[in-house]
């Protein structure tokens, strides 16, 4: 199991229905296989996010945030760890809304 504690990641790509961009930072803390952040920054006011992590590495997590026009979002989203040459963690998200036009979209996090 990757152990995602105490690492912060940031948005490297994201689909146009996404709130999240470069300047939202994810403050991830896990204990177990279970795991919970905080976000901010760019379009998003406030979030927090809770996941399961499994053996591999895979997040199923819901997320839920305030973003610059007011609005509480809520989504739903797996996410799938790379190992990239570096030794750091970059994230593949799938996602979708479960608030709003409830879409769906894709977004890379990397780590920082």
């Amino acid at each position: 199991m990757i152990d995602y504690n105490n690492k912060k990641f940031r948005p490297f790509a994201n689909t146009e229905n996404g709130d999240t961009d470069a300047e939202t930072i994810f403050e991830y803390k896990q204990t177990g296989n279970v795991l919970t952040s905080d976000y901010s920054g760019g379009k998003i006011v406030s979030g927090h996010l809770i996941g399961v992590v499994d053996d591999h590495g895979k997040i199923d997590m819901r997320y839920h945030h305030i973003n610059i026009e007011g609005e509480i979002m809520t989504g739903i989203c797996n996410s799938t760890p790379e190992i990239l040459p570096n030794g750091k963690i970059r994230l593949h998200e799938k996602w979708r809304w479960t608030s709003g036009d409830c879409s769906d979209g894709e977004s890379v996090l990397d780590q920082i």
